[in-house]
């Protein structure tokens, strides 16, 4: 239990890691796009590897399995792009708190399918968040924070992509391994941000000085961390698993404020204390009441 543990805050410290070294390459010049498809690529090398090593049992030959992991895929896809354009348009700390609400996410889209009965905590929780949010982005006062809306608006569409890519996770895992279901979903990735990415940058990347920060960045944010999250999360306590997954918005905000000379108020640390802790509850509560399920937080 404890390693399992470990194993599951170790990816979640390796996910904040990867908001940073992103964060580092796109100070450097390169486009929002090429970093996610770089980060998307190396790990989808890894998970190979993860398959080739533990075939069995992964159900590539089932078409539900490669429907819902090209779900997953166009999810994940859709995170690290709107993660990454948010990073570029306002800061580390920021775009991390705001995919951190991918929980939500998960719950309005439950009540609106009636997979989840909604209830007056959920909805206060929600609220809470809510207000959270308006705190770490000074909302209010947009143009004097330093954020921009594209920044704001990307942030949050990053934690509904990791929403969808949650979903299609849940819906594929019945037909196959997790591991032929990462590697559908980054080939998936792979093709999708082939078309929006800077076609030099995307060439150049491979001789590239930076290479070193491009394979730490899809090693650590995309490849390792995936396989030790899921390993860890199938031996880890539902509560514990959600509180441990907070490990990767403090490490990103860190990483933001100390080696990128990032900046934060206090009405935003407020803001972001309150997403924190309401998120976790929200999803200890939730875990509690069921099953856990593969990749339910990051």
């Amino acid at each position: 239990m404890g390693a399992s543990t470990a194993f599951v805050a170790m990816a979640a410290l390796f996910w904040g890691l990867s908001g940073g070294i992103g964060g580092i390459l796109m100070a450097d010049g390169w486009d929002p796009f090429v970093v996610s498809f770089y980060r998307g690529a190396i790990g989808l090398l890894c998970v190979l590897a993860w398959l080739m090593l533990r075939p069995q049992g992964s159900g590539l030959g089932n078409r539900r399995l490669w429907f819902w992991s090209a779900v997953a895929g166009l999810g994940v896809a859709g995170n690290f792009s709107f993660y990454f354009l948010s990073i570029a348009n306002g800061s580390v700390a920021v775009a991390a708190t705001l995919m951190y609400c991918a929980p939500v996410f998960v719950y309005l889209v439950s009540f609106a399918l009636k997979l989840e009965r909604p209830t007056t905590l959920k909805w206060a929780a929600i609220a809470v968040v809510m207000v959270g949010i308006a705190l770490l982005t000074q909302i209010y006062d947009i143009s004097g924070s330093g954020l921009t809306a594209i920044g704001v608006g990307a942030g949050l569409l990053s934690g509904l992509s990791y929403a969808i890519f949650i979903f299609g996770f849940k819906y594929a895992a019945p037909h196959g391994s997790p591991q032929a279901i990462l590697c559908i979903a980054f080939a998936v990735l792979a093709v999708i941000l082939i078309w929006p990415g800077d076609a030099g940058q995307m060439v150049v990347a491979l001789s590239t000085p930076d290479w070193p920060w491009f394979v730490a960045l899809g090693v650590l944010g995309a490849g390792l961390s995936f396989v030790l999250y899921i390993i860890g999360v199938n031996h880890t306590a539902p509560a514990v698993a959600s509180i441990v997954a907070m490990v990767e918005p403090v490490t990103a905000s860190l990483f933001g404020v100390v080696v990128l000379s990032e900046s934060l108020v206090a009405m935003q640390v407020l803001g972001m204390a309150l997403i924190l802790v309401t998120v976790t509850a929200l999803s200890v509560h939730s875990r509690a009441a069921r099953p856990p399920s593969h990749l339910t937080d990051n």
